[in-house]
């Protein structure tokens, strides 16, 4: 069943729990996520880069996921991640998108509203939710890369002007967190007294972007078997189940996933090296990223919520 990102955070705004957005951009991806959240009845958002979209082609990707989530036991969102190009939007939009994140956060205050706005009034019309961004992750996001320097935290006040003038569904803050598998240099130091701010000022749901964990154990087994990822770190598990204590209704999840992936892939390739055929390759992967998808679905609360 298709729904929007606004209806499956609604309803996780109720629960006090949050509902995964996982990143896809294959059948094998997609089905390790849909399978896992059907067997923890939990309500899911696939999401998609304009990286993954170039990859596998916008209509190609929309009928994957649109076919696997019409089949599936438990309600989808077929969300668009970071869309900065208005023209991709509009492409989502007509190929049966129900969620579209417009990311203006690399503009001023203004432009800001501007864009968003304009997004709003587009997707409303036809039914499909829109979330926004204010404040800037660090990190790697589809190849662009924001120093730290260049990262900022969500301001309170600015975030209530924000929602009263665009009239987003959702909103993803900066508390700390940062895209890609090297996430902190020391300990995780996450705003969540700003968190408690800005959810004490607005009404619409939540959103962290950058939240992957990069599970120790699946770090580990990805290098056993030849990987050089050094020093990865994640957002400790804790951080995560107090943000959405806080308030968080969505949480992002693509790194995790890559590295689980990888760990499956590797392994197999190297414990069975006479196998050649590609989908028992992929399909370690695949499993992998199951497991990975179902703990956390155990950290998010939002199994037997579908």
């Amino acid at each position: 069943m298709l729904v929007t990102n606004k209806y499956l955070q609604t309803e996780a705004q109720k629960g006090q729990y949050a509902v995964g957005a996982f990143n896809t951009s294959n059948i094998e991806i997609t089905q390790a996520i849909i399978e896992a959240h059907e067997e923890k009845n939990a309500p899911v958002i696939i999401a998609t880069s304009t990286s993954a979209i170039k990859y596998c082609g916008i209509e190609v990707l929309s009928s994957v996921v649109r076919k696997m989530a019409e089949k599936a036991s438990i309600p989808v969102s077929l969300h668009l991640d970071h869309g900065t190009d208005y023209d991709l939007i509009i492409d989502c939009v007509r190929n049966g998108w129900t969620s579209i994140m417009i990311d203006g956060s690399h503009a001023s205050l203004e432009e800001n509203i501007h864009l968003t706005s304009e997004i709003v009034k587009v997707c409303h019309g036809v039914g499909i939710s829109v979330e926004a961004e204010l404040g800037r992750l660090g990190g790697i996001e589809d190849n662009i890369s924001v120093d730290e320097k260049d990262a900022r935290l969500t301001d309170t006040e600015e975030a209530v002007r924000f929602v009263k003038e665009t009239q987003c569904d959702t909103l993803a803050i900066a508390i700390g967190t940062s895209h890609g598998a090297y996430k902190f240099k020391g300990e995780s130091k996450l705003a969540f007294d700003r968190l408690e701010e800005i959810k004490s000022r607005i009404d619409v749901p939540l959103v962290l972007h950058g939240a992957s964990s990069v599970i120790p154990e699946v770090l580990e087994k990805a290098n056993k078997y030849g990987a050089n990822l050094g020093a990865a770190k994640g957002v400790p598990v804790e951080d995560i189940k107090k943000a959405i204590s806080l308030g968080i209704t969505k949480v992002n999840i693509d790194t995790d996933l890559r590295l689980a992936f990888t760990a499956g892939v590797r392994q197999i390739l190297t414990e069975k090296p006479e196998v050649f055929d590609p989908r028992k390759i992929i399909g370690a992967g695949r499993d992998d990223i199951k497991d990975v998808v179902k703990a956390k679905i155990d950290v998010l609360g939002c199994a037997n919520k579908a």
